[in-house]
């Protein structure tokens, strides 16, 4: 008998604790995009793709800033932010309320009390960084190439497969 906690893994799933991947090396490629390709490509060709992994090397965390951060920015956002969870909450109580003709007040003062919160929380969270972090950003985990392995057994032809896929113009759009 298993459990989800044993580290048994089942044939066809992929496996629950963090391994290593097995296979042998049939393709690598400068981006995400094209390693996809590539294996739509064999799905296509009717390969059996449940044996192909996708792995990203190199790993990198990109942070692209997106903005600069003001107090009006900040309070802005955190306005916005508390207005609409005070909206949810106030829809909410409105919704159990029994008063006939007084739906309309527990919309009004979540909503009030929401955008007071958000601000509250929104100048707390800013004024504790000391203007160390004065811009928004986004960050990415993104690798700097992307390897298809294959289980040893269909290698030879995910390779000859995708020789074909890289002999094909890369503009071809496929039906």
């Amino acid at each position: 008998m298993t459990s989800s906690f044993s580290g048994q893994n089942r044939p066809g799933m992929p496996p629950r604790l963090p391994t290593p991947p097995t296979g042998w090396p049939i393709g690598s490629y400068g981006t995400y995009e094209e390693a996809q390709r590539a294996v739509d490509f064999l799905a296509d060709g009717d390969f059996p793709v449940q044996e192909v992994t996708i792995v990203g090397v190199d790993l990198m965390l990109v942070e692209r800033v997106t903005g600069r951060l003001t107090w009006g920015r900040v309070l802005g956002t955190g306005a916005a932010s508390g207005a609409w969870f005070g909206l949810f909450v106030g829809v909410l109580l409105s919704l159990f309320n029994t008063s006939p003709g007084a739906s309309l007040g527990p919309i009004v003062a979540g909503l009030v009390v929401g955008i007071a919160f958000g601000l509250i929380f929104a100048a707390v969270g800013y004024s504790s960084t000391r203007g160390k972090r004065d811009f928004q950003s986004a960050s990415q985990l993104v690798a700097g190439r992307y390897d298809v392995l294959c289980q040893p057994r269909s290698a030879e032809r995910g390779r000859d497969l995708l020789a074909k896929l890289a002999l094909r113009p890369s503009d071809v759009k496929k039906d």
